[in-house]
C-alpha cells in the first residue's frame, strides 16, 4: 500500500520527467517534503478540528470551550496517528518508547489548547467575536505551534 509520501514523490516525479525545467525546484520539494506533508495533514486535522466544533457549538448548543474542548480529542487522535505514520515516519519500538512519544505528543497539544482556550474565551465569551471565525483563526496558531512542537520534541531526528 503506497504511503501518502509515496503518492506525493510519484506526482512530483511526474512533473520532474514531463517539465525539465522544474528540474531546478526539485531539491526545494526534498527539503519541503515533510512540510507539506504536514501541510496535507494538518488540513484533515483542521477540517476535523472545525467540524466537531461547529457540530458540539451550533447544533448542539455547548459551551464554546467545552465544544472545543471535546473537539480536540478528536483532532488530535487524528494528528497523533498521521504525523506518526505519515509526515514524521518516526516509529519507536517498544511499549515505553510508544506511551513515551504520544504522552510528549499530547502535553505539547494541552498546551495548544490552553492557548486556544484562552483566545475563544476572551475573543468569544468577552469580545462577542464570530464564533466560527474566531475558531479559525485559533486554530491556524495552534497548528503552526504544534508543527514546531512536533518537529523539535516529540519526533525529533535521533
Amino acid at each position: 500500500m503506497l504511503k501518502p509520501a509515496d503518492w506525493l514523490d510519484r506526482i512530483f516525479d511526474r512533473i520532474f520527467t514531463r517539465h525539465p525545467k522544474s528540474r531546478k525546484v526539485e531539491p526545494l520539494y526534498h527539503k519541503y517534503k515533510e512540510l507539506m506533508l504536514y501541510g496535507m495533514f494538518g488540513l484533515g486535522t483542521f477540517i476535523i478540528a472545525l467540524f466537531t466544533y461547529w457540530l458540539f457549538t451550533e447544533p448542539m448548543h455547548m459551551n464554546v470551550l467545552v465544544g472545543n474542548a471535546l473537539s480536540w480529542i478528536f483532532a488530535t487522535a487524528f494528528a497523533f496517528i498521521t504525523n506518526r505514520h505519515f509526515v514524521f515516519y518516526n516509529h519507536t519500538s517498544g511499549v515505553f518508547a510508544f506511551f513515551y512519544q504520544l504522552g510528549a505528543f499530547c502535553v505539547g497539544r494541552v498546551l495548544t489548547l490552553g492557548i486556544e482556550e484562552l483566545m475563544l474565551g476572551i475573543l468569544i465569551g468577552v469580545m462577542h467575536l464570530p464564533n466560527m471565525l474566531i475558531k479559525v483563526l485559533a486554530q491556524i496558531v495552534v497548528i503552526t505551534l504544534n508543527y514546531v512542537f512536533s518537529k523539535i520534541f516529540v519526533f525529533k531526528k535521533e
